[in-house]
């Protein structure tokens, strides 16, 4: 597919920015890693939590895994199996305490501090691309996307489907992502596409008839069109 065919148009971006950003002023989630408090270390910790598990198990798991592990430093002090068993209430424990016991050493010899290079960050044990993508845009504002099957699915379907299987090397894809979040406040979209994509434009059962952008989007187009033939 050339280059001409791929290409986005502005004024679909502009439609899709000013929709989902007034869905998501209106019904919008709230989690606590989401408040203006949060630290550094918090808003990193609940995007490790939020991987592979729902929003909603992570929200309810998230508060007591910070009371009892505040810092970096306090979480380098667990061992693998004391996270192990911490971790337990939300699932594939095993693989996520291996992670978590890595990054919380590392993060104590830097002592909780990021760098702000990016290749820097990607050299993180355990730090690939979506991470690293988070560090960007919670710790230094900068517009990454949270890019994952969620936000992929909502793009996809608005947009129009990307050509390769894995999305971090789809060339498509990953140029749409960051021009839908090169905004002044790149949190709040990459929030409202997420949160989209759990309410509404949900990989099952999509409330398309309530969607309010079904007018532009191709999936919807698509879906009704089979309906009428």
């Amino acid at each position: 597919m050339n280059d001409r065919k791929r290409r986005v148009d502005k004024q679909k971006i502009g439609y899709f920015h000013l929709n989902i950003l007034h869905w998501f002023k209106n019904k919008g989630r709230h989690f606590p890693w989401r408040n203006k408090s949060a630290s550094n270390y918090e808003k990193i910790i609940s995007e490790v939590l939020l991987q592979r598990t729902k929003a909603g198990t992570a929200a309810r798991f998230y508060p007591g895994f910070i009371n009892k592990y505040p810092s970096w430093s306090k979480l380098a002090e667990a061992t693998e199996e004391e996270l192990k068993e911490a971790l337990t209430p939300i699932g594939l424990q095993k693989q996520r305490a291996k992670r978590v016991f890595a990054l919380a050493r590392e993060m104590k010899k830097r002592r909780g501090r990021f760098p702000n290079d990016r290749e820097e960050i990607e050299s993180i044990p355990m730090f690939g691309q979506y991470i690293t993508n988070a560090i960007m845009l919670l710790v230094y504002g900068k517009p990454f996307p949270l890019l994952d099957v969620n936000m992929s699915r909502v793009l996809e379907r608005f947009f129009g489907p990307r050509e390769m299987s894995d999305i971090r090397y789809d060339p498509y894809l990953q140029d749409l992502a960051y021009k839908i979040v090169n905004l002044p406040q790149p949190q709040q979209i990459n929030w409202a596409i997420l949160d989209f994509a759990a309410l509404v434009c949900r990989a099952r059962a999509p409330l398309c008839k309530a969607c309010p952008i079904n007018s532009r989007c191709k999936y919807y187009k698509v879906n009704e069109r089979k309906k009428r033939d």
